[in-house]
């Protein structure tokens, strides 16, 4: 699957696509649709919420393909609305209630499974998981995707040192998910596993 960053559209295919041709179109969806899946499930980390947000990231690109001007690659355009579709979403109330309902179930079922952690790829979604929402998002756009504080303070809407806070302060909350030691297995006496 090719970065959204790298993806480049044909100027033909795009001047035909902006013209309403169908085949045109669907050549722009089968592009750009799976890196935009993909950078949305990272930021959302719900899968029917992703797939909501994918639909209307494409609906807008679709009506606001006249707008792109070219000036970077129409990957970029697209992560960049995207991005913005998430942030809105982010704001939204039913996303915190949802997201606060999630983490309490997710907290409880952890309290109550063992811990299988397989490799270092997994514990790292784990704890990218634990974040809230826009810290990851931040952590994601900064450290994966290569954004500058700069540009994720304009697309929050906030200042740089909002970007560089929200930054350290995930990369810290990683840290200590990452190193954090095994829980202690407590044997009661009289067991049969403490040999009486």
């Amino acid at each position: 699957m090719q970065r959204l960053a790298e993806i480049e559209v044909p100027a033909e295919e795009l001047t035909a696509a902006r013209a309403g041709d169908a085949q045109a179109r669907a050549a722009l969806f089968t592009r750009v649709a799976p890196g935009t899946l993909a950078i949305i499930r990272r930021l959302v980390r719900h899968t029917a919420m992703a797939d909501d947000l994918l639909q209307d990231t494409l609906i807008a690109m679709f009506e606001h393909l006249d707008e792109f001007r070219g000036e970077a690659p129409f990957g970029i355009w697209v992560r960049s609305i995207a991005v913005s579709r998430c942030l809105m979403a982010f704001r939204s109330p039913w996303h915190r209630a949802r997201v606060a309902l999630e983490s309490w179930t997710e907290d409880a079922r952890a309290a109550s499974e063992s811990d299988g952690r397989t490799s270092d790829l997994i514990d790292l979604d784990r704890a990218l998981a634990r974040l809230s929402p826009v810290t990851r998002s931040v952590v994601w756009l900064y450290d994966v995707e290569g954004w500058s504080h700069e540009e994720i303070a304009r697309a929050f809407e906030r200042t740089v040192s909002f970007s560089k806070s929200q930054l350290a302060r995930g990369h810290a909350r990683l840290r200590t998910e990452l190193h954090a030691p095994l829980p202690a297995i407590s044997i009661p006496l009289g067991s049969e596993f403490d040999g009486h």
